[in-house]
């Protein structure tokens, strides 16, 4: 198992080697996309210039550049890198990669240990790492493409920095494209609109840029290419999502969010990224049915019948058919007046009960059904609302003592704005049962 961990043995130079390994940089002043964290400024920047390396959690998407960033820090601080996967390696290979960096630190020398997809160790295995950094045995590099705060621990997250590492932009993989057509001697047999759809494909990723132009340069061709051709020859990549994981929620934040900001074309548009995804149109039906709930609320009544009229014609015609009504609905909802009166009201009320969970409701609006009931008071003084003038009686519904509070605060909008002239009339009549 030593090659898990070991550097590996330098290729020949004749032996035939993959874009992205030849263009692998040799400085750090060379990565391309991360120099908010690489700048004098950034984090990594100052750390080097204070020479004071601490452990990090590298956290980004794949192909921007964490395994490069990890060797590099090490030729930095001159500490030997040495690198695991938490895929391949277990309980003996750790072990036996603090032992052999126990032994170099007796020699003087550090070592940086960089352990790709640290997010697969368990709790037991990242807690192992824990009194090696502590003591100085090693440097802990950890790459992630999984949110730190939810898959590693706290201890280990106490003891490392998360540095934030941004997906490759166009204008990033326009200049890796340049580059590699300088490794390579020619430039890509491509048109203008061709090179952007190569660039989109990469989808942020560096990596897979290089292999797509490693592709690319390899076709024998007597033309420059079009989009169309190249979307012939090439498959574009998956997009990033995972359902369980951090992507699934970032989208459905920004389906809510584009929703609740009224903009019905960025409300489609991740509702269709979802779909691309593969998620499941069910699951979207409820999310979308809790916005109508939750945002627009009584600012228009109707919101919620069409989401859950949208889900039952999802369910009859099923997919891809039934995509459609709810794409409806989210037009509809992204359109319609929006509110969270009774929503705050609601949240409101639940705060108030916890802290007053006990007290009991005013007898006057208990029922009386035993005698013994209607001896100590039950029933007594209630106005039936039906027989008071207007069909409003004013009475008080709350606990004996309790101040009574104003939650619901409807806001001129939508239906709402009927709804507040209703509270404002029942307002004066109150006041006006209380002052007779």
């Amino acid at each position: 198992m030593a090659d898990l961990f070991d550097i590996a043995a330098p290729a020949q130079p004749d032996a035939p080697r993959p874009l992205a390994d030849r263009l692998r940089p040799r400085a750090l002043s060379q990565v391309i996309g991360q120099e908010k964290v690489l700048s004098a400024e950034g984090p990594l920047g100052a750390m080097l210039a204070a020479r004071s390396l601490s452990s990090l959690i590298l956290w980004g998407p794949p192909g921007v550049g964490k395994t490069t960033i990890a060797r590099l820090l090490a030729a930095e601080t001159d500490l030997t890198f040495v690198q695991i996967s938490a895929i391949f390696t277990g309980v003996p290979d750790l072990r036996k990669v603090f032992e052999t960096a126990k032994i170099r630190r007796q020699n003087g020398q550090g070592t940086l240990l960089f352990v790709d997809e640290i997010h697969r160790f368990n709790k037991a295995q990242q807690d192992g790492f824990l009194p090696h950094m502590e003591d100085g045995t090693i440097l802990l590099v950890g790459a992630t493409t999984e949110n730190p705060s939810f898959e590693l621990n706290a201890a280990l997250l106490s003891r490392a920095q998360v540095i934030v590492l941004d997906r490759l932009g166009l204008v990033d993989l326009e200049r890796l494209a340049q580059r590699a057509e300088q490794e390579l001697g020619r430039a890509l047999p491509l048109k203008g609109e061709a090179r952007e759809a190569l660039l989109e494909m990469a989808d942020g990723d560096g990596r897979a840029l290089l292999n797509l132009i490693e592709q690319v340069a390899a076709w024998k061709t007597e033309t420059p290419l079009d989009r169309d051709a190249l979307s012939t020859r090439l498959m574009r990549r998956a997009a990033k999502y995972d359902k369980s994981g951090e992507e699934h929620y970032n989208l459905i934040s920004a389906l809510h969010k584009s929703v609740r900001g009224s903009d019905p074309d960025a409300a489609l548009y991740w509702f269709a990224r979802m779909l691309e995804g593969g998620e499941d149109p069910r699951f979207l039906a409820r999310r979308i049915t809790r916005m109508a709930v939750e945002d627009i609320g009584l600012a228009d009544p109707q919101a919620q019948d069409v989401c859950l009229q949208s889900w039952q014609t999802y369910e009859r015609l099923g997919s891809p058919e039934g995509e459609l009504a709810l794409a409806q609905a989210v037009v509809y909802l992204a359109l319609a007046p929006k509110s969270n009166a009774v929503y705050t009201a609601y949240k409101a009320a639940r705060a108030a009960a916890r802290e007053t969970g006990s007290h009991p409701p005013p007898k006057h609006i208990l029922n009386a059904p035993t005698k013994l009931m209607k001896d100590i008071g039950y029933g007594t003084g209630y106005a039936y609302d039906h027989d008071a003038e207007d069909g409003f009686s004013g009475q008080d519904y709350f606990p004996e003592g309790m101040k009574r509070p104003v939650w619901y605060l409807p806001p001129e909008r939508g239906f709402e704005r009927e709804l507040k002239k209703r509270i404002d009339y029942f307002a004066k009549l109150r006041a006006k049962r209380q002052d007779g």
